[in-house]
């Protein structure tokens, strides 16, 4: 809170306190802004800017006030009954060490803004965050390589449009979501060079008459540099901005997977079962087994999104350097990091629980369409232009349908009708382990393509912890 003294005569009215308070949010910086106090102290005194002496009890000083607030102390309530309310992070934490220290401790401000300083926290939270999403990413990539080896030769009707396509293994199915996964998990790795950048020196925009050494307390905190120009030090949020937008896109990523498991655990699909621990029951229908956690996963995606809207929707319109309006950018921050990390959690131990039913996708696939594409490209192989050969094959789908035959019932004289160019051996193409195999290209959902990915990935989630 503001005391009436200095430019002010009066204090800040109670009610613009509360309205403009930012402590209830970023009260989770704490470790970050003591880490970045320490590192600042530290420079202090080797710089000769503040006594040595004082540098070390508000080191071991901080230490302390990061163990009470660890151990659950209150934020707002580590302080005395004269102590001012602090409206941030950064004063309660200040106001904590002049209670322990006295009037010295007050030197920890020496040089430094508190535009500089939520800066630095921000860019230290999303350095921890981005580490926890990390790990949970590869979590979740590991559960699902898993469930791919245990169905390597499974095979479902593979889709477009959500209508039937071509036959597929449903390992390649699984894999392809292992592989959305790994560019969601370059995404985060690929932004820590951008974010390990130390803002601190910048002091509210156009730096500081002290002394100061920018690059120790960038070494100190373990970043890679600093942000050359101050005013751009202290008014960029892009790191938060990109955070987010990567979250946004894997929340996306996650929502497909969920939106799979809701419609195969349904009745009417039965691909898949998913077990009871993260389903829930009905409140009025005894019968019914609910995908609920996967479509939270779902829902939840949208507010991430909006986070991310929030953000850009707050940075548009300011003019250079810090405004206030950047105090809004914390709560859809974490909103966005707490999303995204607990559905990749609970998603991966979900995926634990998946069964997938071997016979339903087999009776599936008896007779279906879906091989009509191994019909054209063996025409096209046997001379016929793709284009008719697409044509022949789309009059062959449709006299089965007229008729209630399936593909796999046709003889060879029936193909004749259509085209010269069908020879006995297409009687070999019509059946779906057989579209598999025909299969060449790399990547493909071919069994040996297949294989090979499985290992590659296996090899990966094992004894890589980088994207």
């Amino acid at each position: 809170m503001r005391k009436a003294r200095g430019r002010f005569r009066v204090p800040l009215d109670p009610e613009a306190l509360t309205y403009s308070t930012s402590l209830p949010v970023d009260r989770l910086l704490y470790r970050e802004d003591i880490a970045g106090s320490v590192a600042h102290v530290k420079m202090l005194a080797e710089q000769r800017i503040i006594p040595a002496p004082d540098a070390r009890r508000i080191v071991a000083a901080l230490g302390d006030i990061e163990r009470e607030f660890t151990a659950g102390l209150s934020v707002r309530g580590a302080r005395g009954r004269n102590r001012m309310a602090a409206d941030d992070i950064h004063m309660a934490i200040e106001q904590r060490l002049l209670e322990k220290l006295g009037p010295r401790a007050g030197v920890v401000h020496t040089a430094r803004s508190r535009n500089d300083q939520i800066a630095l926290d921000e860019r230290l939270y999303l350095r921890r965050a981005i580490a926890e999403i990390l790990r949970a990413l590869r979590s979740l990539q590991k559960s699902l390589v898993i469930a791919a080896r245990r169905h390597e030769n499974v095979i479902m009707p593979g889709y477009t449009h959500l209508q039937r396509a071509q036959p597929l293994l449903l390992a390649h199915h699984l894999l392809a979501h292992v592989e959305m996964l790994q560019r969601d998990g370059e995404r985060f790795q690929g932004m820590l060079p951008r974010i390990a950048r130390s803002p601190l020196g910048a002091a509210a925009l156009a730096g500081t008459s002290f002394p100061i050494d920018r690059q120790r307390v960038a070494n100190l905190l373990g970043l890679d540099g600093v942000i050359l120009n101050s005013i751009d030090a202290v008014s960029d949020r892009d790191g938060v901005i990109e955070f987010v937008a990567a979250c946004a896109i894997t929340m996306m990523h996650l929502s497909r997977l969920g939106e799979e498991l809701v419609l195969w655990s349904s009745q009417e699909w039965g691909f898949a079962f998913i077990g009871d621990a993260f389903t829930t029951g009905s409140s009025i229908m005894p019968q019914k087994k609910n995908p609920d956690l996967a479509e939270l996963v779902r829902g939840k995606t949208g507010r991430v999104y909006g986070d991310l809207m929030a953000l850009l929707t707050v940075m548009k319109g300011l003019p250079l350097a810090y405004n206030r309006d950047m105090q809004e950018d914390k709560q859809p921050l974490f909103d966005a990091a707490g999303t995204v990390l607990s559905s990749l959690r609970v998603t991966a131990k979900m995926m634990r629980t998946v069964k997938f039913k071997r016979d339903r996708f087999e009776r599936e696939l008896e007779g279906d369409p879906s091989l009509a594409t191994e019909i054209a490209d063996y025409l096209v192989r046997k001379g016929v232009p793709f284009r008719t050969a697409h044509g022949i094959t789309g009059e062959i789908v449709r006299e089965c349908v007229i008729s209630g035959r399936t593909l796999s019932g046709l003889t060879l004289k029936d193909f004749r009708k259509h085209a010269r160019q069908f020879d006995r051996d297409v009687l070999l193409l019509l059946s779906p382990r057989a579209s598999l195999a025909a299969k060449r290209s790399a990547g493909s959902t071919s069994p040996k393509e297949v294989r090979a990915a499985l290992a590659r990935w296996e090899r990966r989630v094992r004894a890589s912890r980088r994207f």
